[in-house]
């Protein structure tokens, strides 16, 4: 066929634009625009140090806002609050709330140097669980969300995203319907009603019966929408006859190791997203709420931040006796900081300066990165957006960074907002 041929379409005559082509046709069919040959071809353009080593994701949200300064980022003078710095293994300075992890403080990776511009819950906290800034519009995925639509599904019956201890609003964003990830409101009771009361047998059969009935509809309406929707039923129909339901019960764990996490709502959820990890789910969120300190600070850190230092420290030595912290990376991660006046009770909300936590997966040991000034104000050394942060937990999961994926209104996005992966952090 001549290259002039007036009956070709020119999206089919440019390389490039037959890939976008193929590519669009895969987001109309599948809701899609990653094909598997070109996640390939992307990942192998990324490469590097802890690239793809993340096989699951932990993700560790303290909403409310946690106190950098009476955490990862111990200041001394007038604005310390309540308590100073310790010294934590390898010479990290680490605040004295937070005893336990100071002693696993060498598997750990703070980065000081977090910084952003939304200073209000509920913004900031979609923010810190998307990697973009709450729109009207549209809504973002979460990194689970993400993580399956390059990567596929990580389990045959199982889900591949989890949120333990809050819903799972913003989850799948503008992606279909089956990627949004399946809520554990308690621990403690795991997946409740996952077992119906007239059976699975019943269940199915019913299932059956109205994709008889709706059969007409669909062939004459296809919509990737319904399909979504359709294929989540069938997702939860073989939940409810996986015998991996048991990884959601946390009951049978020996007593020796509960108490390790602690009887907090926290400790069981971190206890819950190991025993996920080992049963093949790749991402897992899990709630810590109460860091809204501004007032009762100290009072609220001996509760709340005693709650999360042993939950974390437990998390991490389990894991890493497991041999399961080589493969799985875990992220702490607040919506902001707190300001670093301590008017003697508590501190304000503080965005421009504020701390976050990585391990495993390659991610360099008891490492420091970027700094704030003496007073935790101000960043005076390797700057890192919530995009970044994104890019880089994307990075060492396999993702392909660069990739843009087309929204179903036809909008490229990236993960983490097209800024880059910050390797520094990886050995």
């Amino acid at each position: 066929m001549s290259p002039l041929d007036p009956t070709q379409p020119q999206i089919l005559r440019d390389p490039f634009s037959r890939r976008l082509f193929v590519e669009r046709c895969a987001s109309m069919a599948f809701g899609l625009s990653v094909l598997p040959w070109m996640r390939s071809e992307a990942m192998a353009a990324d490469g590097g140090p802890g690239f793809g080593l993340a096989k699951h994701i932990i993700f560790l949200q303290l909403r409310g806002g946690m106190s950098h300064i009476d955490t990862f980022d111990p200041k001394s003078g007038a604005t310390k609050g309540p308590k100073g710095g310790m010294t934590a293994k390898g010479g990290m300075q680490l605040s004295e709330f937070l005893p336990n992890i100071a002693k696993v403080s060498d598997k750990i990776a703070v980065i000081r140097s977090m910084t952003a511009k939304v200073g209000v819950h509920a913004s900031a906290q979609y923010f810190m669980r998307t990697g973009y800034e709450q729109r009207g519009t549209i809504k973002h995925p979460c990194l689970g969300a993400w993580a399956q639509t390059f990567l596929g599904p990580s389990n045959k019956t199982l889900p591949s995203s989890v949120c333990v201890n809050h819903g799972s609003e913003h989850g799948n964003g503008f992606f279909p319907a089956t990627l949004s990830p399946l809520p554990i409101l308690d621990p403690e009771s795991g997946l409740q009603h996952s077992q119906p009361a007239a059976g699975v047998a019943a269940v199915e059969k019913r299932l059956s019966l109205v994709k008889d009935i709706d059969r007409a509809f669909r062939e004459k309406f296809p919509d990737e929408n319904v399909k979504a929707y359709s294929d989540f039923y069938d997702a939860t129909l073989q939940l409810m006859k996986s015998s991996d339901l048991k990884a959601f019960d946390i009951s049978g764990e020996p007593e020796k190791v509960r108490e390790s996490y602690g009887r907090s709502k926290f400790g069981r959820g971190c206890l819950l997203a190991r025993r996920l990890v080992e049963h093949g789910v790749r991402y897992i969120e899990v709630s810590s709420g109460g860091w809204d300190m501004h007032t009762g600070l100290e009072d609220r850190m001996e509760e709340v931040g005693a709650d999360f230092d042993k939950a974390f420290a437990a998390l991490l030595g389990d894991l890493d006796s497991r041999g399961l912290l080589k493969s799985t990376l875990v992220v702490v991660a607040s919506e902001f900081g707190r300001k670093p006046n301590f008017d003697g009770s508590g501190r304000g909300h503080y965005p421009k300066a504020f701390s976050t936590v990585l391990a495993g997966a390659g991610v360099k040991r008891g490492f420091v990165y970027g700094a704030t000034d003496e007073a935790g104000a101000e960043v005076t050394d390797g700057e890192m957006s919530v995009g970044a942060l994104h890019a880089s937990i994307g990075w060492a999961a396999g993702f392909p960074t660069g990739r843009e994926v087309m929204s179903p209104s036809q909008r490229p996005f990236k993960v983490g907002n097209n800024a880059k992966p910050v390797k520094e952090l990886f050995a």
